[in-house]
């Protein structure tokens, strides 16, 4: 009976292995999808965008049509810890006509742990202030993946 019993707990060890291994997978492979999140309008720029887990920021992407004029373009995180932990990530100072924001985290820096890893409850928030509101048309997109 104790080599039954010994069967019994091998091929119960292999399907735990096989089923931790391919929970595995699947969860790298989630790491690599990135959810774009989208906002337009024609006055200022005032966007927050997150997800319901700890995430990553990818890229953002903003294109700019009609008007005149650029101004800065900022990016932070308003932390779900309070106001002490927020902060501005990255200041882009010519955003506007004629001047598309192309930024994208470097494949080198989407390693795990990321810096522009943030934690459940947190939001990354893009500002501008429109030089030609209402004349001036934006479309925004932001890029998020899941961190581990």
């Amino acid at each position: 009976m104790a080599g039954g019993t010994n069967q019994i707990v091998e091929v119960a060890r292999l399907g735990f292995a096989t089923q931790d291994a391919e929970v595995m997978a699947a969860r790298a492979q989630q790491l690599l999808v990135v959810v774009p999140q989208r906002a337009l309008g024609s006055a200022d720029i005032d966007e927050t965008f997150s997800l319901d887990c700890r995430f990553r920021l990818v890229f953002v992407r903003c294109h700019f049509a009609g008007g005149t004029g650029t101004s800065a373009l900022t990016i932070s995180v308003d932390s779900w810890e309070g106001s002490a932990y927020d902060s501005r990530l990255f200041r882009i100072t010519q955003a506007g006509t004629n001047q598309d924001v192309n930024f994208r985290i470097g494949a080198d820096e989407v390693t795990e742990p990321s810096p522009w890893t943030f934690q459940a409850g947190d939001t990354v928030r893009i500002q501008w202030t429109n030089p030609d509101s209402g004349n001036m048309s934006w479309g925004l997109e932001v890029g998020l993946a899941l961190a581990s």
